[in-house]
């Protein structure tokens, strides 16, 4: 059971009860190296801030803005080779990157999520939501949003909680990380004891004259917050920033795994979906609750495929990942576009590498098609090589990552319409292996095909990202 604590009463998961209403900058200190000037009309992608990461970036409302929780919900701990994860990337960016919002909201602090998008393939967000909704942040470079916390900070005295939570021996307070200005925590709380503890504090902290609320998640961590935070308050914000700048949202699905999710499900109008894992605090809500709302449901998936699966039930748009798809040559997609092109591609080039996909002539050929044949691609070391010598170094190296859990994603794939035919993408490629990971810049120009549903690929050039270019070279292609 997740119990939420007011100074004024007890709410168990009711958020109505509680709410009061150019340089590119790169993810956690990572920098582009021997960065060509951009083309103007992808100067908007790098802006900072709310209006940069969103208002600049979006024509209209957002088709889907999808809010999901990280732990055992975006990424499911108990999967190392991130199936779930990797298969709502691909369909990510297919699909959805160039008319959709992305949001991450957890519990963890800015420093801990840094620390988990460095260890598992997850996309940059458009928004990040911290610290059990406390702090909010927009695009790559995580540029705060001081009206949040403006408006957090009254009736708020992180002192005081200190000090009152202190004389509480069964308090362990987390690592120092997750103490942020606006949220104290502390861990390794059984329920029991946490209902003794939770009516006391409030007294106490009440009588120091401060407005808070006391969340108790996950059968283990509290969490003391100001009073008008929390996951669910946070996404209420955001939404009314949406509205106010007449782009809300056309449809917005939230999904999580425990207690201080329920907040994010009880917004008003939203889709929700509690995947099949979750914590039993969360499924009692759900029976409790959640069942009474036709918006809202319990998958059979687990974490990221509980999202995908979300997605086609409430028919908020396509929900079949590309990598749900292995038969490449007779691949038809609704709506074929640049993105879902590149992202196609580039899992076709894990597959041969991989040796999961048949050593036919057939890929080789449509290979050669695909690819102009004067066309030039330019490796991260700056070195140019012809298309046509890049498809027949692709061909020797069937299966030569075989067993090494290679795998490639894109993030933050981009697209601009330069002539009737044309299109400018940009994106970052990443390439996983056993020992580490590489990642660049790409751009692409491609051509519409006589072919239909399909693309010409005319140019490609990358650089390395600061950071992650290897010592030696490495066989890098495309």
């Amino acid at each position: 059971m997740s119990i939420v604590y007011n100074t004024t009463k007890v709410v168990n998961n009711n958020l109505h009860s509680t709410t009061s209403c150019c340089c590119l900058l790169l993810p956690f200190g990572l920098r582009q190296c021997q960065r060509p000037p951009p083309p103007k009309k992808f100067l908007n992608f790098q802006c900072l801030g709310y209006r940069g990461a969103i208002m600049n970036r979006l024509t209209s409302s957002a088709r889907l803005m999808l809010v999901s929780d990280l732990d055992m919900t975006m990424v499911d701990h108990e999967d190392s080779e991130n199936e779930s994860l990797f298969r709502f990337n691909s369909l990510w960016e297919a699909s959805y990157r160039h008319d959709s919002l992305l949001v991450f909201s957890t519990g963890r602090s800015q420093i801990a999520y840094e620390r988990l998008w460095n260890k598992r393939p997850l996309l940059t967000p458009d928004v990040t939501i911290t610290s059990v909704g406390t702090e909010i942040s927009y695009g790559e470079s995580m540029v705060q949003d001081d009206e949040w916390t403006e408006y957090l900070s009254q009736g708020w005295s992180k002192d005081l909680v200190v000090e009152e939570t202190s004389k509480f021996p069964e308090l362990v307070p987390q690592e120092e990380t997750e103490q942020r200005p606006l949220k104290v925590s502390f861990c390794n709380l059984d329920k029991a004891k946490a209902l003794e503890i939770i009516p006391v504090l409030s007294r106490l902290l009440e009588e120091r004259g401060l407005d808070v609320k006391i969340i108790y998640s996950g059968g283990t961590a509290l969490d003391v917050l100001p009073k008008r935070a929390d996951k669910g308050l946070a996404l209420a914000y955001l939404l009314k920033k949406l509205n106010a700048d007449g782009k809300p949202p056309l449809n917005t699905l939230v999904c999580g795994d425990s207690g201080n999710d329920t907040e994010l499900f009880n917004v008003p109008g939203v889709h929700g979906v509690v995947v099949s894992n979750a914590l039993e605090e969360l499924l009692q809500w759900h029976d409790e609750f959640g069942k009474k709302n036709p918006k809202i449901i319990r998958s059979t998936e687990r974490c990221a495929g509980a999202i995908l699966q979300a997605i086609g039930n409430f028919s908020l748009g396509p929900n079949v990942s590309p990598r749900d798809i292995t038969d490449f040559q007779n691949c038809k997609v609704e709506n074929f576009n640049p993105a879902h092109e590149v992202v196609n591609f580039y899992l076709f080039y894990e597959r041969w590498r991989g040796a999961k996909v048949e050593k036919s002539t057939d890929y080789v050929q449509n290979l050669n098609q695909i690819f102009y044949s004067s066309g030039t691609f330019v490796h991260p070391s700056g070195v140019e090589k012809p298309f046509t010598q890049c498809i027949a170094d692709i061909t020797k190296l069937y299966g030569d990552q075989q067993g090494r859990n290679y795998r490639v994603w894109l993030d933050r794939v981009s697209s601009v319409q330069i002539s009737p035919d044309t299109w400018l993408l940009k994106f970052y490629k990443w390439e996983s292996f056993e020992g580490g990971k590489r990642c660049c810049l790409t751009t692409a120009i491609l051509k519409e095909s006589e072919i239909p549903d399909s693309f010409t690929w005319m140019h490609i050039h990358q650089t390395w990202l600061e950071g992650t270019e290897p010592k030696e070279e490495p066989t890098w292609l495309f």
